[in-house]
Formats: C-alpha cells, sequence, structure tokens
C-alpha cells in the first residue's frame, strides 16, 4: 500500500523532530520555531523543505504508514498463527508506549482531527484504513482456521481491537500506568483464542 518517502538528509531530521513532537505535544502543540531549536537549522531553511505546516504533516503520517506497513508486512511473513500475529501487531504499539510513554502518530492526530487540515486528516484515515483491513484479514484467517472464535464479524473485531490499544495507550499516559496497550491486548484477546 505504502512505499518508502525518499527525502534528503535534513528533511529527514525535520521529518523526525516534527514526528518527535506530534507524539509528545500534538500537532497543534509546535511550530516550525520548535522544529527550528531541535534540529538547530534555521525557520527558513525549514520552509525550503516543507513549503507549509500541513505538508510536514502530510509527510509524517505518510512516512509512519510506509514504516508501519512495513512491519505487518514483516509480521505477515515472519509469523504464521493468527494469534501471533495479534500478539506481534500488539508489540508494535507496546514498544511505542514504552518509550516514555510515547503515542501512536495517527492516534495522536486523530484526536486533534476537528482543527486539522483535510489534506493531514486524509493521510491518517489511509493509516486507520490500513490497520483495519491488515487486522480484519487476520481474524478472518484465524475465524476460518478455527484459532480465533467470536460471533462477530472481523471487520467489528479489527475496529475493537485497534480503538483498544490505541486508547490503551491515551489511559495509559495520562495515569501514567505501566500496563501498556500490549497487557489490555492481551485480556481481551485471550477470550478469542481457541
Amino acid at each position: 500500500m505504502t512505499t518508502h518517502i525518499e527525502l534528503s538528509p535534513s528533511a529527514e531530521r525535520i521529518a523526525d523532530a516534527a514526528q518527535a513532537l506530534v507524539q509528545q505535544v500534538g500537532y497543534n502543540g509546535f511550530s516550525f520555531e520548535h522544529i527550528s531549536q531541535i534540529v538547530g537549522m534555521r525557520k527558513a531553511s525549514i520552509h525550503h523543505h516543507f513549503g507549509s505546516k500541513v505538508v510536514l504533516g502530510v509527510t509524517v503520517v505518510r512516512r509512519y504508514a510506509a514504516q508501519f506497513d512495513g512491519a505487518l508486512r514483516q509480521i505477515h511473513v515472519s509469523i504464521k498463527s493468527a494469534p501471533d500475529r495479534l500478539k506481534a501487531y500488539a508489540d508494535l504499539f507496546e514498544t511505542t508506549f514504552k518509550n516514555d510513554h510515547l503515542l501512536c502518530v495517527c492516534g495522536m492526530l486523530g484526536a486533534e482531527s476537528k482543527s486539522l487540515d483535510p489534506a493531514v486528516n486524509a493521510e491518517v484515515k489511509k493509516f486507520f484504513q490500513l490497520n483495519l483491513v491488515w487486522l480484519s484479514d487476520v481474524i478472518q484467517e484465524g475465524l476460518a482456521n478455527k484459532t480465533l472464535r467470536s460471533e462477530h464479524e472481523p471487520k467489528e473485531l479489527a475496529e475493537t481491537l485497534l480503538s483498544l490499544l490505541e486508547g490503551a495507550m491515551l489511559v495509559g499516559r495520562c495515569l501514567k500506568t505501566p500496563m501498556g496497550p500490549r497487557r489490555m491486548f492481551d485480556l481481551v484477546l485471550s477470550t478469542l483464542e481457541t
């Protein structure tokens, strides 16, 4: 679905800083001035690489989605059973959360969707759709080979599991709990496994 986005080394540094800021303070919580201080570039240089904050936001989401898509493809190739694929999927969120309670880039942007430019929102929506299709496919396979059981449709279960992980990150950050999204996911997954 998503391909790697080629950026110059300077643009990569800017995008890295923007991604970290989104995960820490949200899209509306930073400016090019903040990025300038982090990467040690003048704002004019940042504007040379990214003409606007919207262009930068779209790039950050596309790049994040491409990395996530790569991780999903790797899970699919290296892990065979549906329950184990789902656990590996939850680990992607756990790894992010264990890094100082950071949130998923698109989870954070989703919380700000009412105030984001439509171009950024469109990319966030694509990210979530990528996840829902992947989850639905894994769940469908698990139901078909009887490694998972449920009377609910795969799409409903996919939406539930994605919402659980994103929500667990938000609540965990607020409560500063060591119990991350993987633990919550395991509780629900145990009710689906045969």
